[in-house]
């Protein structure tokens, strides 16, 4: 014989298998390639920084999510700096970078 579910045992039940869907959805997109943010990264630039500093420099063209060109540099202690990619030393530091 089957019993009818009371009220506070559906409520129970729903809560669950949300609970379970959501984790579900977790777990795939944790694998799942990380999509940029649509907006500008660097909101403040500085002019330059000393080659000595710097571990690596990423170029970002303009495109739809920024309509300027980008150039992040990391430092060698991790952090990121945004440069002004019209400052004449960090035209420098760009050669400098893509010709070793």
């Amino acid at each position: 014989m089957a019993r009818a579910a009371t009220p506070a045992a559906a409520r129970l039940l729903s809560a669950a298998l949300l609970l379970l869907v959501l984790v579900a959805a977790g777990r795939r997109a944790a694998g799942a390639p990380v999509v940029t943010e649509l907006r500008c990264q660097c909101l403040q630039t500085v002019q330059g920084i000393h080659l000595k500093n710097i571990q690596s420099v990423k170029v970002t063209p303009p495109g739809p999510h920024c309509g300027q060109t980008e150039v992040v540099a990391t430092l060698k202690t991790g952090q990121e700096v945004c440069l002004n990619p019209e400052a004449p030393m960090v035209k420098k530091i760009i050669n400098k970078m893509l010709n070793k």
